[in-house]
């Protein structure tokens, strides 16, 4: 490890930190004894640093070896506070002659100082306060309408509905903080996001943390982006079904996944696999905040619902309504990423990597509600940090930007960004169950 990532201060740091670097030096530092990145052309060695990294340490491991120059604008708002703590891992710069920045990056790089110049990255409080209050309300009437009319089908269903309503909705409020999106002041997005995550919806802030910017970072990307990590039990896009026909003789039947996605996927995933995952997360990495946060949510839960229902009708009524807030998200959340391109990194610019594994849903009222403006997929992955409400106003500059370079930018109607799921997972079961007979045949023979 370079002095200069220890953060001395002596002339052998100095002289470090003013070295210059090739690329090639630079793509060997890809280990895990040893990793570099760069940033606007100068050289970090994070080797330490991603243990630290409050981002967590694989989302800016997975630029290791690579330029992370627009993943890290991204990624923060306060570029000038982040900078500081930057100054003790900073090695060196490239060679100027190895400095090549393509034509699709400084564009985009200048369309993000056209937003900021255009305001799209200051929040308008009054969407997110009327937002929280609509959220708020549901919660309540989901209560009172049992509490007040009984707990007959009509009341009973009806409540089902609102909860389930305000589970789906705290899940786009939650993201909005999560990305620090609403306020300038990272603290008061962090409080925010405790409450809506932790308390809400009794899920851990921090486990989102670690897995969402990890998707954003490496979108679709093999192996970095945990959301395609699903090869237990399906296989998405081209290159996984021919990696894992060939891999293992043995595996799930890939070719019946898209019929068994229907009692597999939504159905499960949040009841199921989000909740082992997120108290494995919290018990593992000793998340004791997110644990309190946790707790406080399900005695709330059982503490209103427990009076009207009895015990075993109140598990019964959180597991019903969580099975449906998991229908709602996957659905949405899917069909942006699920039938895009998925492959290994090949360390794409930011604009062609994010395009390649996002596309836009239509906008109307009804869908900017029902998808928290993740109808706005590729804007959002383009600029994670700028409020939502403003990334129908930045849409169409980032067309403009892509059809002038080549990059396909896709816009589906709702019903057939949902279809396209499925016809995603058939497309590549077939091609599993294709290379799977030809592959094993030509060995067995």
């Amino acid at each position: 490890m370079g002095k200069g990532a220890q953060g001395e201060s002596n002339g052998v740091a100095v002289k470090r930190q003013l070295e210059e670097f090739t690329w090639d030096v630079v793509k060997e530092k890809n280990t895990r004894e040893e990793k570099w990145l760069v940033i606007d052309g100068e050289v970090y060695n994070i080797t330490r640093w991603v243990n630290r990294h409050p981002g967590g340490p694989k989302v800016i491991g997975h630029y290791a070896g690579q330029d992370a120059t627009d993943a890290f604008r991204a990624f923060h708002n306060d570029l000038n506070a982040v900078k500081k703590y930057m100054k003790p891992i900073h090695i060196g710069s490239l060679k100027k002659c190895q400095i090549d920045v393509k034509p699709v990056e400084q564009e985009f790089r200048e369309l993000r100082e056209t937003a900021e110049k255009m305001g799209l990255f200051k929040p308008n409080y009054l969407f997110f306060f009327l937002h929280m209050f609509h959220i708020l309300f549901l919660d309540w009437a989901a209560w009172a309408t049992m509490y007040y009319f009984g707990t007959s089908w009509i009341p009973y269903l009806i409540s089902l509905a609102l909860i389930t309503t305000v589970e789906a909705q705290c899940s786009w409020l939650q993201h909005d903080f999560g990305h620090l999106s609403v306020f300038r002041k990272t603290r008061l997005n962090h409080a925010l996001h405790y409450f809506v995550m932790g308390m809400m919806e009794g899920a851990s802030p921090s486990w989102w943390n670690h897995m969402h910017y990890q998707h954003h970072a490496k979108p679709n990307v093999m192996g970095k982006d945990p959301d395609v990590r699903i090869e237990a039990l399906f296989v998405v896009g081209d290159k996984m079904p021919v990696q894992m026909a060939k891999k293992y003789k043995k595996s799930m039947p890939y070719n019946w996944q898209n019929y068994y996605f229907f009692l597999l996927g939504p159905p499960l995933l949040f009841p199921v696999y989000f909740q082992v995952l997120l108290f494995k997360y919290i018990f593992s990495r000793k998340a004791w905040m997110d644990l309190l946060m946790v707790m406080i949510f399900f005695a709330k839960f059982f503490y209103l619902y427990t009076p009207m229902l009895g015990l075993g009708h109140a598990i019964a009524f959180y597991f019903t309504f969580r099975c449906l807030e998991s229908h709602w998200f996957t659905w949405v959340a899917q069909s942006n990423h699920i039938p895009m391109e998925i492959d290994h990194d090949t360390a794409l610019p930011w604009l062609p990597l994010q395009l390649q594994a996002t596309c836009n849903v239509e906008q109307s009222f009804f869908n900017d509600w029902f998808t928290g403006h993740l109808n706005f997929q590729i804007e959002h992955h383009l600029f994670p940090t700028m409020p939502r409400h403003n990334l129908v106003k930045i849409a169409p500059l980032v067309k403009s930007l892509c059809e002038k370079h080549g990059v396909s930018y896709q816009v589906k109607p709702l019903g057939t960004a949902f279809a396209d799921i499925v016809r995603s997972l058939k497309h590549s079961g077939e091609l599993w169950y294709s290379t799977y007979q030809a592959y094993h045949e030509a060995v067995a023979s």
